[in-house]
């Protein structure tokens, strides 16, 4: 992993109570349980696909930045699903579609090749992230 000094952004949110927020507001929504069909909000998957359609989307302004002066036309479609295994284990699939009005197919395709490069989740290397898992610490918030 890189040196936390060339970190460029951070953010950190809170799911406690059958809700999620952002610690600086940005986003808070009721969150929907499986466990308990009478909650209403959002469902994991939903937040698979919407983070995924966010990141992807800035990656791609930027990438189509580098061929077009059209670059607020992008639109990021992402679908994620989200399934079990045999042992109980979550497994997801998520597949992201790139549009941008205005360029030729090959234009397309390299702003989808080189926007899907750019983030550490890209569809051709697993390699790039990693999730550490620990406990908190009692009471911290």
């Amino acid at each position: 992993m890189s040196d936390p000094s060339s970190w460029l952004y951070e953010a950190a949110a809170t799911a406690e109570g059958g809700h999620v927020r952002t610690d600086d507001g940005g986003l808070s929504s009721s969150l929907a349980s499986p466990l308990a069909a009478h909650c209403t909000g959002l469902r994991p998957e939903q937040l698979l696909a919407a983070a995924f359609a966010s990141c992807l989307h800035h990656a791609a302004v930027e990438a189509a930045g580098r061929i077009t002066d059209e670059a607020h036309t992008v639109k990021v479609r992402a679908e994620a699903k989200l399934g079990r295994d045999a042992d109980g284990r979550y497994r997801a699939d998520v597949h992201a579609s790139i549009a941008s009005a205005g360029l030729t197919r090959q234009q397309l395709a390299d702003l989808v090749e080189h926007a899907d490069r750019l983030w550490p989740f890209s569809s051709g290397d697993n390699s790039r992230h990693r999730l550490t898992v620990t406990p908190a610490e009692n009471g911290r918030r």
